[in-house]
């Protein structure tokens, strides 16, 4: 069954920045599914979108359909509920997320108390078993977040939002800021909770290599809209649409020599959300373009089974042409 089903979503910020264009995605319990783009590709606003966490006077249209029930037209008093137990967060930022005139145990212990409506003993408890989960000692609950190193108040986050055992967690960058090594355990951890608890997952970052590691399906966002979309590794290697090849070839690969002395980067900015090109958003900066891509915007399109990209150059592969039917129980095929 379907976790979540995101349909058509749009989110456009006061003064017309249009972030967010029409964006479709789904994910299955147990499922990762990775986001990747440039900063101001519309990935954490999309985050945000799915949480309604977005600030006033923000237009969003579309559906958020969480075990079928669209976050987008739920009453204020059950989308706070969802927000915990159906569905969390954990944002970039581990330091910038934590109160830090507040002890780690009593931030956790916090929506354990609001929207489990447990005893402070029993939220104690709860604190002390998560931080275990996540790899800390119980004793960390009575810790400041200046006196945590970072892959510590990183996982004091993702204990945060196991609290009230939601079926999604949206990680935002969960690993921004940190050294190769700790990324490595923040990325092991999560992989072993998301099995564990049969969790969907969806992780947003600019690293198609981390999410190529993580994840089981990877959406590539440019200008606000997914621009191609498959099985991971797929995305990763053999990427379809000119965007997804850039951010691929602009990473050093293992024994590949040639990209780790020259990783390619792509001339220009991304464009404003406020301002966009007519056609793909991506042609002003796309070596490859031609000249209707100025007024052409493709949608998804099939460039091999279970992998779409939105591009112009991606034909559909050909069906196979059928063969000789097969000959019916006790039948011979006679060569005449």
């Amino acid at each position: 069954m379907t976790l979540l089903d995101v349909r058509d979503l749009r989110v456009t910020y006061p003064g017309g920045a249009a972030a967010v264009r029409g964006v479709d995605l789904s994910l299955e319990a147990g499922h990762k599914l990775g986001v990747a783009g440039e900063s101001g590709s519309g990935k954490s606003t999309l985050a945000l979108a799915l949480l309604r966490l977005l600030p006033a006077g923000t237009r969003v249209t579309g559906e958020v359909l969480l075990d079928s029930e669209d976050v987008l037209t739920m009453r204020w008093g059950r989308v706070r509920a969802v927000r915990w137990a159906g569905a969390s967060i954990v944002f970039q930022g581990a330091m910038h997320s934590l109160n830090p005139v507040h002890r780690v145990g009593d931030q956790i212990a916090e929506p354990i108390l609001l929207h489990r409506k447990e005893s402070g003993a029993a939220a104690r408890r709860r604190t002390g078993e998560l931080l275990e989960h996540v790899g800390l000692p119980a004793a960390r609950a009575a810790a400041y977040p200046h006196e945590l190193s970072g892959g510590q108040r990183q996982r004091v986050m993702i204990a945060m939002a196991l609290a009230c055992d939601p079926r999604l967690i949206v990680a935002d960058e969960p690993t921004t800021a940190l050294d190769v090594m700790i990324q490595a355990q923040v990325l092991r951890l999560i992989e072993r909770l998301v099995a564990e608890q049969d969790l969907g997952l969806i992780m947003i970052s600019h690293d198609l290599s981390v999410l190529a590691d993580t994840c089981d399906r990877l959406a590539v966002m440019y200008a606000g809209r997914v621009v191609e979309e498959g099985p991971a590794r797929t995305v990763h290697k053999h990427a379809r649409h000119p965007y997804g090849q850039a951010l691929s070839a602009a990473f050093p690969r293992i024994g590949d020599p040639a990209s780790r002395y020259a990783p390619r980067g792509l001339p220009g900015d991304p464009p404003d959300p406020a301002a966009l090109p007519g056609g793909c958003a991506f042609h002003p900066r796309c070596p490859v373009a031609l000249a209707g891509c100025a007024e052409d915007d493709p949608a998804l399109r099939e460039a091999a089974p279970g992998h779409r990209a939105a591009c112009v150059h991606v034909t559909p592969p050909v069906p196979p042409l059928p063969g000789p039917a097969a000959p019916a129980a006790g039948e011979t095929r006679s060569g005449t």
